[in-house]
């Protein structure tokens, strides 16, 4: 389907805590609450506590103001930097950093975090945590040469994407030029954290349909050896939610390290 027919969410944007509560909730009722936030939740904790992502500087490019798959990064990084592509999702996000009143409540992510991590006690720590490791939240702009200009950023250590690049590329080609783009802010060597939906077309926040490119496991493969990444880690997982408002029919998380 032509992204036309659709919004694009680093076009048009979406209303930021309309995605948050449909999407990541923690309501009971909430049809996303294993592909959206356990399941990222338990595989970037994995990740990290294998002790192979760690260092100074890790970037993050995730759809909407989520912050919920970093809880377990605070222990291994120094500085987590945010790039979000819309000034509506840096104020959700700094809400949260900042405790400001009605900030989104996250508590149900803090209680996940901390039974992945088997101190279920420490809701409150793991919060204050990420908070004091959120140094910063940037706008990016893919029309700039600079995604980030007039701001320089360092290269990082570890690059975290998470369901972002299907929903701001047009297609296939656009969804890898992005991507190469945000690779150029990994150092040689640095590591690389995946998450994304496979094979969808679009998805709703607040009664609108955005677009979303679809490709699937052995596109994701194809690109990231094209543009000269090697794989540690991809498995793919069939989705769970039962709902109409996305049509993604599974979730991969891969690994790599940049060559």
């Amino acid at each position: 389907m032509e992204p036309g027919s659709h919004k694009l969410y680093n076009v048009h944007g979406f209303h930021s805590r309309n995605f948050l509560d449909t999407y990541c909730s923690g309501k009971a009722e909430m049809a996303f609450a294993h592909d959206s936030v356990r399941y990222p939740m338990m595989k970037f904790h994995n990740a990290f506590s294998s002790g192979d992502f760690k260092g100074d500087v890790l970037i993050d490019f995730s759809i909407g103001p989520v912050v919920h798959h970093l809880y377990a990064a605070q222990e291994y990084f120094r500085d987590i930097i945010l790039l979000k592509p819309t000034e509506h999702c840096i104020v959700e996000v700094k809400k949260w950093t900042d405790s400001r009143t009605g900030a989104f409540d996250w508590s149900h992510a803090s209680t996940i975090a901390t039974e992945v991590a088997g101190n279920s006690d420490q809701c409150e720590e793991k919060e204050a945590g990420l908070r004091a490791a959120i140094k910063h939240v940037v706008k990016f702009d893919l029309n700039l040469e600079n995604l980030t200009d007039p701001i320089v950023l360092p290269q990082a250590d570890c690059l975290a994407i998470g369901c972002i690049l299907e929903v701001i590329s047009k297609d296939l080609e656009d969804f890898v030029n992005n991507f190469r783009r945000f690779s150029k802010l990994l150092k040689p060597g640095g590591r690389l954290l995946y998450y994304g939906g496979l094979n969808a077309t679009f998805y709703m926040v607040g009664g609108e349909r955005f677009h979303m490119v679809k490709y699937n496991e052995s596109d994701l493969r194809d690109i990231l050896s094209n543009e000269g990444f090697v794989i540690t880690h991809l498995e793919v997982s069939q989705r769970k939610a039962e709902s109409d408002l996305c049509d993604f029919d599974s979730v991969v998380f891969c690994t790599a390290y940049k060559e």
